[in-house]
């Protein structure tokens, strides 16, 4: 099951063209394109004639033929052209999901259309400001959406997982305070007086600071971690700063797709530092790609009396769990009110 009434990223902004493009996201499938001005549609990928995709057919303009009969659907699902007759069945129709595009990832929302006006979607301004540079990475995991979330909040594993780029001792020496405010998680680490990590001694040529991160999940799909060094006894503001977006958006329920953006607010501008950071952090991604992947299948495959052993530093998660329990049970006994299977 997941969580249907929230905005996830369906894509980053260059994915999607004036041609049909299907992605896989929270168990059902979706076809997106830009129409004619740019603006982007999203609508089930599944004709109402034969539920042939519609990903496998091509744009007549702003409407999308299907490659099967020649069906033709509006940007709204609605069919308006049946070649084969002039009457169009009043159930041609497939449903379009809303969209909104900002700050270069396109978010959808799958749930109630109605509920969608209401909620904004989250701020993620870092990937477009002129003051901060930023370096994105989009993958597919083959974990579920659960173990990735469980990974950005128990950060400890940057201390094994990532030794050679961004994890060194100070990040398991160090505890964690946790907050929750409503839908959100914060998780908060502070590290004074060490050294920094093997890539951010390069990125900075600091070789003593102060760390720091803090990670915001907000509840389902975002993580937003802002991290930085500054020299011993420095105010967090005068040091180096980064905002790290991690959009997480289940495929199925043992795949997820994973938007990534490390933002930063110094080196902007740099094409050596963008080239460094590109590469490091998308080998951080493979290693947790890889590790993810190897607990996914261990977890399918285990005895069911074998529950996760958690530790302090798996607060964050703890209470992470729990909300989200909390939305999913909402959402099914909503639905369930409503004579629908969730």
């Amino acid at each position: 099951m997941f969580i249907k009434n929230a905005w996830y990223v369906i894509a980053s902004s260059d994915e999607i063209v004036h041609e049909p493009m299907k992605r896989t996201i929270l168990g059902d499938d979706v076809v997106l394109y830009r129409k004619l001005d740019g603006g982007v549609v999203a609508l089930d990928d599944r004709c109402a004639h034969r539920a042939y995709p519609l990903s496998a057919g091509r744009l007549v303009g702003d409407n999308i033929q299907c490659g099967y009969h020649g069906f033709e659907y509006n940007c709204a699902g609605i069919c308006v052209r049946v070649p084969a007759q002039e009457r169009i069945p009043e159930r041609a129709v497939v449903q379009a999901f809303p969209v909104v595009e900002a700050h270069r990832w396109v978010w959808i929302w799958m749930g109630d259309p109605e509920k969608a006006a209401a909620v904004p979607v989250p701020d993620t301004h870092w990937m477009t400001d002129p003051a901060w540079d930023r370096v994105t990475h989009t993958r597919l995991f083959h974990s579920s959406a659960d173990l990735i979330h469980d990974n950005l909040l128990d950060l400890t594993h940057e201390s094994f997982l990532h030794q050679s780029t961004i994890g060194d001792e100070a990040v398991y020496e160090n505890g964690i305070t946790v907050e929750v405010d409503a839908q959100t998680v914060s998780v908060d680490r502070w590290m004074p007086g060490c050294h920094p990590s093997p890539l951010f001694e390069k990125a900075t040529g600091l070789t003593l600071v102060d760390r720091w991160h803090t990670t915001e999940f907000q509840i389902p799909s975002l993580h937003v971690i802002h991290a930085g060094v500054v020299e011993p006894g420095g105010r967090r503001e005068d040091g180096h700063l980064l905002t790290v977006l991690n959009a997480i958006t289940p495929a199925t329920e043992n795949t997820a797709w994973y938007f990534y953006a490390f933002c930063r607010d110094f080196a902007v501008g740099d094409e050596a530092m963008n080239e460094l950071l590109q590469q490091s952090l998308g080998e951080v991604l493979t290693e947790d790609e890889d590790a993810l992947a190897l607990q996914q299948e261990r977890m399918e495959t285990r005895p069911a009396r074998l529950p996760d052993v958690l530790i302090a530093q798996d607060a964050g998660v703890a209470k992470a769990r729990r909300i989200l329990a909390r939305m999913l049970a909402a959402e099914a006994k909503e639905l369930a009110n409503a004579g629908r299977l969730p």
